[in-house]
């Protein structure tokens, strides 16, 4: 087994991901759909600053790629597939550090957001809008009009 030097937290065997006693991870893969789809909640923050960048899902398959690929890859759920982030947008998002709660649910990425802008909506944070007494409002700009991030 080798640890990837990165992130030497994290280590592949031949079947098995060990990432501190993540469970769930440590297993082998079952063929049971709800254990072999197994979703954990990610949280992305900037390194640099340790804003909250992003929410998102992983399951087993994404977390190995993103240690391999030093790269973050989530679960989409919408799309019902893995989702290299940043594979349409390019803002890709650099993988600095996992780690893993007290309870062993969920993940914290520290990320190098490439580009600046971590959202769909053009926003360098998804938690852009703040509740200011019972309306939602916008806080941070829209940094890049999304039909310019998104050209089909």
């Amino acid at each position: 087994m080798v640890c990837p030097a990165a992130l030497p937290s994290i280590c592949f065997g031949s079947s098995s991901l060990f990432i501190a006693s993540l469970k769930f991870f440590t297993a082998p893969p079952r063929s049971e759909p709800t254990l072999r789809n197994f979703l954990v909640p990610v949280i992305a923050q900037e390194a640099g600053t340790g804003q909250v960048l992003m929410f998102a899902w992983m399951n087993r398959d994404a977390l190995k790629q993103t240690v391999e690929t030093g790269e973050a890859v989530y679960w989409s759920r919408s799309r019902k597939r893995l989702w290299h982030k940043g594979e349409e947008s390019g803002h890709v998002q650099k993988v600095k550090a996992i780690r893993l709660d007290c309870d062993e649910d969920v993940l914290l990425l520290s990320v190098e957001q490439i580009g600046g802008i971590a959202c769909h909506t053009g926003r360098h944070s998804c938690f852009f809008q703040q509740l200011e007494g019972r309306q939602w409002q916008a806080v941070e700009p829209v940094l890049k009009d999304p039909g310019e991030i998104y050209k089909k």
